[in-house]
């Protein structure tokens, strides 16, 4: 199975399935001397496992990371860092009555006509319980983006049609809905209420703010810095949208109002504006980036459902189990972490850019 890997300086390489004996991620290419341990990873895994509120799935996982390799007294080695946390609370015969079936809104079918077979406790390597690896990579990458003066900070934007209006600081943790606004979050929560008591599920926005990242990371062509965000954030299973900036709503406007005017400031270049989200080009502009991205209702729900099977046979199936009634706030640290890697990929590479760089790092 190709497609594991993710990264171009920093490659992360992510492993197991959803009832398996464990998941895990390998990041090669990391520089040593960071000082990393256990817990500076456990705190980014335990914002999105399971258990935490009556929005979320009732699966009892601790998520206990290990490191196997690549740290040695308590500092990155440069060699590959290995981490693994463990599956300790599988019900695997929760599957049973759909091991042949496929679900609707789900990667089944798929899966099937690609490989002849698949994992169907779960949805083996394509459920949500995937994101532990690029959770894990991404607390590695995010704290040395700190080092470097770089702030990743995500936060629940909108359920169904209830967004945030006033970004309330601290206020993201208080919640079990990642909402930075009290007022937002009471009225998702009674929102999210109604969809279980009718069986169903709930989408949203996870928005991603980037501060501190340097004018020119990216590349001109198919490495853009923008680019290469979509691409970390379509690729959680969840996401099936993503903006950068204003985003669709550029459709709406003109040149003369979504055109960010530069100006020189006590730190250099600056803009008035940010409505390109802090990428033109492909390439960082200096300003604070902002990606956001759309999550789908999760599709595991209680109400009967009509679909097929692998005979061909038209069948209604109800799934059971324990799901999720909505993903997003458990997806905010996931895209979190994806855009860590991102932006710590692309600070490596943007380090050779230029020969006064190379110069200066060799002190010539």
């Amino acid at each position: 199975m190709a497609g594991s890997t993710f990264g171009s300086r920093i490659k992360v390489t992510t492993w197991g399935e959803s009832h398996g004996e464990a998941l895990g991620v390998v990041i090669d290419g990391f520089p040593a001397g960071l000082e990393l341990c256990e817990e500076d990873i456990q705190v980014y895994l335990d914002r999105r496992k399971p258990g935490q509120s009556k929005f979320t799935t009732a699966r009892a996982e601790g998520d206990k990371v290990e490191i196997l390799s690549g740290v040695f007294e308590g500092y990155t080695t440069g060699t590959p860092i290995s981490l693994m946390v463990r599956n300790m609370d599988q019900h695997s015969k929760d599957y049973g009555d759909i091991a042949t079936t496929f679900r609707p809104g789900h990667a089944d079918y798929g899966f099937y006509e690609k490989f002849g077979r698949r994992d169907y406790r779960g949805g083996g390597r394509s459920s949500g319980r995937e994101t532990i690896g690029r959770v894990a990579a991404g607390a590695i990458c995010a704290k040395l983006l700190k080092e470097l003066g770089i702030e990743v900070f995500a936060y629940t934007k909108q359920i169904g049609d209830i967004k945030v209006n006033e970004f309330q600081l601290g206020e993201r943790d208080l919640n079990p809905l990642a909402m930075p606004d009290a007022n937002a979050a009471k009225k998702a929560q009674e929102y999210l209420e109604a969809c279980m008591l009718n069986k169903d599920s709930a989408g949203g926005i996870v928005e991603c703010v980037i501060i501190g990242a340097p004018a020119g990371l990216g590349e001109p062509v198919f490495e853009k810095l923008d680019a290469k965000l979509a691409q970390a954030l379509v690729s959680i299973g969840a996401v099936k949208g993503v903006e950068i900036g204003d985003g669709f709503g550029v459709v709406t406007t003109t040149g003369s109002i979504n055109n960010d005017e530069f100006y020189v400031s006590s730190n250099g270049v600056a803009k008035d504006t940010n409505h390109s989200g802090g990428i033109l080009g492909g390439i960082s502009d200096g300003d604070d980036i902002i990606v956001r991205a759309a999550i789908k209702p999760t599709p595991s729900i209680a109400q009967k459902q009509h679909t097929v099977n692998e005979k061909m046979e038209e069948v209604d199936i109800e799934i059971h189990g324990r799901h999720d009634p909505i993903v997003v706030p458990r997806a905010v640290v996931v895209v979190e972490a994806m855009c860590a890697i991102t932006i710590c990929d692309a600070i490596l590479g943007h380090m050779t850019d230029r020969v006064d760089y190379i110069k200066e790092f060799y002190k010539i």
